[in-house]
């Protein structure tokens, strides 16, 4: 497998591209669940097959690349990623997993998105694992997806890279007290752990949707919100998580921040952090995340290098 560093691509491959539509890729027709437990009764279908449905039912919407590296770290050796794409392969014909892909006028995209299927989450129940998908989970639209699809690498980068790592929450959901409001981190959070202190980080994921500055303005009233009422054990955190924006690009960033400050939306209990999804791929993480400081001199917002030991060390 390509190691992130050695990617270099100019454009994150989860950014939005103009007229993009999510294509089915999976398979028709009828699989019974006879056929699939005559095949699990032949070893056709092994725990490895259901380690990789318990991934695709944590992250709800994940690369091929993603599951290789998730099963790497909880051991599973599966020499290459075409021996976990034929197991794949597998699962899309029984009807265990489904598959899209993305396409524009640019052409189709480089890469397959994975989510369940009905007999997959009947598997997962089988084995008292809590499965909430249902049918119309699979027909989001795509921003929704590469959102998923961005934070999903935005954890595996702290996963991999930084030792405090401790542990992460896909889903992360948070409470709006004023306005009684759940609502969700779209590319969820990690817990970093050094010296017995802990430190989480929300990630906020942002693409260029036709509606993303409205969507962001929303957001961020939530986010204010929940950070001016913030007492500890909120949404399960003993100490304020700190909130860090992914953007698509550098742009993207400067264009949120000017966002946020015009409206108003400035958190005063944080600093805000920004990142991007290629900096995801660099070898630490020490360096990639960002801020705006405003310089007293020119009146004018900068671009800094937040250095946070916890990332290096």
């Amino acid at each position: 497998m390509v190691e992130d560093s050695q990617i270099k691509a100019e454009v994150s491959p989860f950014a939005i591209r103009e007229g993009e539509i999510k294509v089915f890729d999976g398979k028709d027709g009828y699989v019974s669940m006879n056929q699939i437990i005559h095949k699990i009764n032949l070893g056709h279908i092994t725990d490895i097959h259901f380690q990789i449905l318990e991934i695709v039912n944590e992250f709800e919407f994940i690369t091929s690349r993603q599951i290789y590296q998730l099963l790497q770290i909880k051991g599973v050796d599966l020499k290459s990623q075409d021996k976990l794409n034929k197991k794949l392969e597998q699962m899309i014909k029984t009807k265990i997993l489904t598959r899209y892909y993305f396409h524009s006028e640019d052409g189709k995209g480089i890469y397959r998105i994975y989510c369940l299927e009905k007999m997959g989450k009947y598997l997962l129940n089988s084995r008292d694992i809590e499965c909430k998908w249902q049918p119309t989970d699979n027909v989001k639209p795509v921003p929704l997806i590469k959102k998923r699809l961005a934070g999903n690498q935005t954890i595996l980068a702290y996963l991999r890279k930084v030792k405090a790592f401790d542990s992460y929450t896909v889903k992360q959901e948070l409470t709006a007290k004023k306005t009684g409001k759940v609502f969700k981190a779209t590319g969820g959070s990690v817990k970093l752990t050094k010296n017995n202190k802990s430190i989480s980080f929300l990630f906020e994921v942002i693409r260029r949707e036709e509606t993303w500055k409205d969507k962001l303005v929303e957001k961020m009233r939530l986010y204010q919100d929940f950070y001016d009422n913030f007492v500890p054990g909120d949404s399960g955190f003993t100490i304020m998580p700190q909130l860090i924006i992914v953007c698509e690009d550098e742009k993207h960033a400067a264009e949120a921040f000017k966002i946020i400050v015009t409206k108003q939306l400035e958190i005063n209990k944080i600093r805000l952090y920004f990142t991007t999804d290629l900096r995801q791929n660099k070898e630490t993480l020490e360096d990639t995340l960002i801020e705006f400081k405003l310089d007293e001199a020119t009146n004018k917002y900068k671009v800094a290098n937040v250095e946070l030991k916890l990332l290096s060390d």
